[in-house]
């Protein structure tokens, strides 16, 4: 054990609830007294945190609960987002000092936690980012498996339509259709040349930039047969022309909708599309996959080992003091990250 055991540690709280915008009074630092260690806890310490964008719907506690697929951070409560730790000190015969460690611990410096609270050990991959259990091997990539092969059902005739494509779901979800199912083609979608040229080196046959002036009509030229399956991370402007350029019967995904997330209305001029082409939407949460994280977690690490997922480019990690923890998450909503966005606290 350690000679030096934290008696304290810096969290970082839901201060002000927010609706709408992100304000400098939503979040709070506070310091807060850690508990002593009992039989079949453990005490980490947080090494880097992922960044979800679904952090933001877990914020706003104007939400009705009952509509929700996981409690929100109430006034007070401690950010809730997933982490790498190490082990500092263990009464767990499962969990041992030194081990580094995945779990929801929080935007806290150091956590007392119960060893089931754990996840399981950080992944280590040879000539991989030691961050990958945050992206390829966490919830962005059981994301876009559960995505692929649990809700869209993609097979090799497909044509697919991804949007996020720069995004850490969506290039993971571009590389599944291309490099592994072998889809018949597969159009991304981001914001910029830099990224879109990325996408494309991912496996995407065609990605488009709906900063564009021109992406209405890029995106029907890029699909004349239009698309069997359209994967959507964005919401908006995306989902709403996306509409317009899937298939009689196709099928479009929910993965996401980060275009509104802080607080902009959904305009959906296009809706009539669903009803002309008896369209299916179907929104999806990791959470109702839970049965295949094993199976997904195995395929996962070996299409990575393969080369059929590259993840060498798919990390935007950020070295952040832990008071500015608040600002780097924020990024996802500006477009700041290509790939997993991850803080690693310094």
């Amino acid at each position: 054990m350690p000679a030096s055991i934290p008696k304290t540690t810096r969290v970082i709280i839901n201060a002000n609830p927010p609706v709408g915008e992100i304000k400098p009074d939503t979040f709070k630092v506070e310091e807060r007294p850690l508990p002593e260690l009992q039989e079949g806890q453990v005490l980490v310490k947080i090494l880097a945190l992922g960044n979800e964008p679904a952090q933001r719907n877990w914020l706003d506690t104007s939400i009705d609960e009952r509509r929700l697929y996981a409690p929100p951070i109430r006034k007070g409560d401690v950010v809730r987002s997933p982490a790498i730790a190490e082990v500092l000190a263990s009464k767990s015969g499962k969990w041992k000092e030194g081990q580094r460690v995945t779990g929801f611990f929080g935007w806290t410096e150091y956590a007392v936690v119960k060893e089931e609270e754990i996840t399981r050990e950080a992944a280590n991959v040879k000539g991989q980012s030691e961050w990958i259990s945050l992206g390829a091997l966490g919830l962005t990539g059981l994301t876009a498996w559960a995505g692929a092969f649990d809700v869209c059902h993609i097979k090799p005739e497909h044509t697919v339509l991804v949007s996020g494509a720069a995004g850490a779901v969506g290039s993971a979800f571009v590389q599944i259709a291309k490099n592994v199912v072998g889809c018949a083609k597969v159009v991304g979608v981001a914001g910029g040349k830099e990224k879109c040229d990325w996408v494309k080196k991912l496996g995407a046959d065609e990605c488009l930039d709906y900063k564009s002036p021109d992406f209405e009509k890029d995106l029907k030229a890029a699909l004349p047969d239009y698309a069997d399956v359209f994967f959507d991370n964005v919401g908006g402007k995306v989902l709403d022309l996306g509409l317009t350029v899937v298939k009689r019967y196709g099928f479009i995904c929910q993965c996401g909708a980060i275009s509104g997330y802080q607080g902009k209305p959904l305009t959906l001029e296009h809706y009539g599309e669903v009803i002309m082409n008896r369209l299916t939407i179907k929104g999806m949460i990791l959470m109702d996959h839970v049965k295949l994280i094993p199976q997904a977690s195995q395929e996962l690490q070996k299409w990575v080992e393969e080369g059929k997922i590259d993840v060498t480019e798919g990390e935007t990690v950020v070295d952040t003091k832990f008071e500015d923890v608040p600002k780097t998450w924020q990024l996802l909503f500006t477009g700041g990250n290509k790939g997993k966005l991850v803080t690693k606290l310094v």
